[in-house]
């Protein structure tokens, strides 16, 4: 396995979902390092061809065991000063960030990374249905807040 190769080919995934997890780019930037070190340390153990699956379930886990952790509860909330291609490009971003944790990861996972509610089920450690049921409250939650902001 040449991790070097995967690392270039999935660094982005593995951030952006930390980032999504986290709110922090400095949590994030940890957490790549620690799924690279993890598969490092598994060179030889992943099946070939399921190595984004297993570091998306990997960077999930280290996620949550950070924001289990009690340093995490001194840390400084994401920075507004983010910079997009348009403004509805910072409402979504915004308001998917504005989620709840599982909810975040299920739409991060089916919208950006294009997983399978089945194979999100597998990375998350949760039933198909579950994956569904929070895609549809993210979905419910995204339309009211969006449409505020239309409005608002």
């Amino acid at each position: 396995m040449d991790v070097l190769a995967l690392y270039e080919q999935h660094k982005n995934m593995v951030y952006r979902l930390a980032l999504s997890y986290t709110k922090s780019r400095p949590d994030a930037e940890d957490v790549v390092q620690q799924a690279f070190i993890r598969l490092l340390e598994n060179d030889g153990k992943i099946r070939p061809g399921r190595e984004k699956a297993w570091l998306a379930a990997v960077t999930v886990n280290l996620c949550k065991d950070l924001l289990r952790s009690a340093w995490r509860r001194k840390t400084e909330p994401l920075s507004e000063e983010l910079f997009f291609d348009t403004p509805d490009h910072s409402e979504v971003f915004w308001a998917v960030m504005a989620l709840g944790e599982s909810e975040r990861a299920a739409v991060y996972l089916y919208y950006y990374e294009g997983y399978s509610t089945q194979e999100i089920a597998r990375i998350l450690g949760i039933s198909r249905t579950a994956v569904t049921t929070r895609l549809d409250r993210a979905r419910k939650h995204l339309k009211i807040r969006l449409e505020g902001a239309q409005y608002g």
